[in-house]
């Protein structure tokens, strides 16, 4: 594929957009299935995203054998609607290690205190940790490493 130069058009009134160059960076985010790209020199800079959304359901915990199947109406009931759901405060992409071959912060089943660590939310190269809300076991973790998450999407509950 051939991009247009990404350098303003001398002709262009200040401040115009090179429509070319941002409907190729669109065909390019679509046909590559990426959430974003971003060109730039040092006249001009250009980024296009498009919103993902995906779901990732996993169970809240394991249920013993000898205990009875829930009814399809429990089941129905969406971990967001937990009480001690934590959700992403930005847009961004969450991390549940510290880094690729560290153990996780948390895993289903552990405990932890308020204001500890459980995850990572990497936006614009920053590294924002997030902490606990409130002490409690972790019951679901509803994001995988690497994922990326929307602002207010669930990425755990703590009950």
């Amino acid at each position: 594929m051939k991009f247009p130069d990404p350098k303003p058009d001398a002709s262009a009134p200040a401040g115009a957009i090179d429509t070319e160059l941002v409907e190729a960076l669109a065909e390019l985010v679509t046909r590559h299935g990426l959430s974003e790209i971003e060109v730039a020199n040092s006249e001009v800079r250009i980024r296009v995203a498009r919103q993902l959304s995906s779901t990732i359901v996993q169970p809240l915990a394991a249920v013993p054998q000898a205990a009875p199947a829930p009814a399809a109406s429990e089941v129905s009931a969406a971990p967001a609607d937990a009480p001690g759901t934590v959700k992403s405060p930005m847009v961004g992409t969450a991390y549940l290690r510290p880094s690729p071959d560290a153990a996780p912060f948390v895993e289903i089943g552990a405990q932890v205190k308020a204001g500890d660590k459980v995850l990572l939310v990497e936006a614009m190269k920053t590294f924002n940790e997030i902490l606990a809300p409130r002490s409690g076991t972790v019951t679901g973790i509803l994001v995988e490493d690497g994922q990326p998450v929307e602002y207010g999407q669930p990425l755990l509950v703590i009950e």
